[in-house]
């Protein structure tokens, strides 16, 4: 298949490519060597005014007119052309965001799977008939929102379009796309195989640009009907407030300081791998990264030397040379996870290990040293909030009333996993875990597209994968006739 063109520098509103309303570019630099990777456009409120009105054209016309059955149909070939050119899409996105290669390709696969599953789901989302009163049938419709909003964050863009633009299309919605103004290519990449695919013009378009522009007029703008945002708990909250002005629901998924618990009775080599590569996925830039790691004192120092061991190996480099961990996103990222290292250093406490940076790494590029931290306070800095960096902080524990305090005790309540071969205690801790996703004996289960996922407390509100995204990009109607 031909490589996927697009203009790096173009919005596109309404099935067309165009230049920004503000004739702006910003620059995307490559994390692995700081180089000018591109320019995009500097998307703006005309730009989103655009985009809302060709998606409400979209609805009011072909695309509004297509059956469930049809609308699936279509997100079988958009995820079929992504597939045929997942490798392209994975080396964009390895270029784009710094991670590797793999990582690349593993996302690409999974964004031609949500389409797929939501291909697959889009006629199968029924409402239910109601017993009701004599004289009387009642049922309930399961309708679109409408337009929708889709932010989007830097670290994952390809999974996070696959999981609410792709939940969205198929329950009907017309979709407007900002992606964040760091990693932008395959969001762009993504709507010239929409275009390719057959979507009727209007149903998604992409606008990218600054949050404090673009963002934030997409957020408030008085034609979206629904707000889905993936990203920091500060701007979360900026965009729900923005949001509300409007009476629009929003699905949040915000940040993480996701634990896995350690007992001493845990099959250690299962668990092992799942330690580490959780922590250091995508340079620990994952809101659901394993960053607390929380073991039972009699296998405390055995799990810590293993890690550490794991640790010293790491490969660190540029994403196509496709290493076990590459950059950062940005330099500005890479000084708030310095920032934490130091804070580490000046509290005192220990470094258990710390993977090598080559001396013959770019200069340029945003690389911090993957770092293990061992015997942590649960109420540390490190221990409390998102560094989004490769920094995992080792925590003892004594018993399970001491693990859930610990796994309970931050501000957030994403993802938690726990290892023991005690299916009664695996049972009691799934129950009182204070988040929206727990793992036994496993971490992330592949990723799970057929999972649904978000989170509490901060972690944010709504639910993304699965089923359950149709709920969220819906509206129920109820409808009561009354026959005699």
């Amino acid at each position: 298949m031909n490589r996927i063109s697009f203009d790096t520098t173009s919005v596109f509103v309404g099935g067309r490519w165009r230049p920004g309303a503000s004739g702006e570019t910003l620059p995307l630099l490559n994390p692995s060597d700081g180089s000018l990777l591109a320019q995009i456009a500097r998307g703006n409120a005309a730009d989103v005014d655009a985009a809302v009105h060709a998606a409400e054209a979209a609805l009011a016309g072909d695309w509004g007119r297509l059956s469930a059955a049809e609308r699936g149909r279509l997100l079988l070939k958009m995820s079929a052309r992504v597939a045929a050119q997942a490798e392209e899409l994975a080396r964009l996105e390895a270029l784009d965001v710094g991670k590797p290669l793999r990582q690349g390709r593993a996302d690409a696969l999974a964004l031609a799977r949500y389409l797929e599953f939501y291909g697959g789901a889009a006629d199968k989302l029924m409402g239910e008939t109601i017993p009701f009163a004599n004289g009387y049938t009642a049922f309930t419709l399961r309708e679109p929102h409408g337009v929708t909003a889709h932010i989007v964050p830097w670290n994952y863009p390809m999974q996070i379009i696959g999981r609410s633009v792709g939940a969205a299309l198929a329950m009907g919605n017309a979709c407007v796309l900002k992606p964040a103004e760091e990693a932008c290519l395959t969001a762009l990449a993504f709507a010239r195989i929409a275009g390719e695919s057959g979507l009727p013009a209007g149903a998604l378009n992409v606008v990218p640009g600054l949050g404090e522009e673009a963002g934030a007029a997409l957020a408030s703008h008085p034609g979206v009907r629904h707000v889905s945002f993936t990203g920091s708990v500060a701007v979360g909250a900026l965009i729900q407030a923005a949001a509300a002005r409007n009476a629009v629901p929003v699905t949040l998924e915000l940040g993480g300081k996701s634990p896995q618990v350690v007992f001493a009775d845990a099959d250690l080599d299962a668990a092992l791998p799942f330690l580490v590569n959780a922590g250091i996925q995508n340079a620990g830039q994952t809101c659901s990264a394993a960053s607390r790691i929380l073991v039972e004192r009699p296998v405390f120092d055995a799990v810590l030397a293993r890690m550490a061991e794991r640790y010293r190996a790491l490969t660190v480099g540029p994403a196509l040379d496709d290493p076990e961990v590459g950059p950062l996103i940005s330099a500005r990222q890479r000084e708030i996870v310095q920032g934490y290292l130091e804070l580490v250093r000046d509290s005192g406490l220990t470094v258990a290990a710390q993977a090598a940076l080559a001396s013959t790494l770019p200069a340029g590029g945003f690389y911090v040293p993957p770092t293990l931290v061992a015997a942590v306070p649960g109420e540390h800095r490190i221990a409390q909030e998102e560094i989004f960096g490769p920094v995992q902080a080792v925590i003892p524990f004594d018993g399970e009333a001491e693990a859930l305090a610990l796994a309970n005790g931050t501000p957030f309540g994403l993802v938690a996993g726990v290892w023991t071969r005690d299916g009664s205690r695996a049972l009691r801790m799934a129950r009182r875990l204070q988040c929206g996703q727990v793992f036994i004996n496993n971490y992330g289960a592949g990723g799970g597209i057929e999972l649904p996922f978000g989170g509490v407390k901060h972690s944010g509100h709504g639910r993304e994968k699965g089923f359950e995204a149709l709920y969220g990009f819906s509206t129920l109607k109820t409808v009561a006739i009354q026959h005699g």
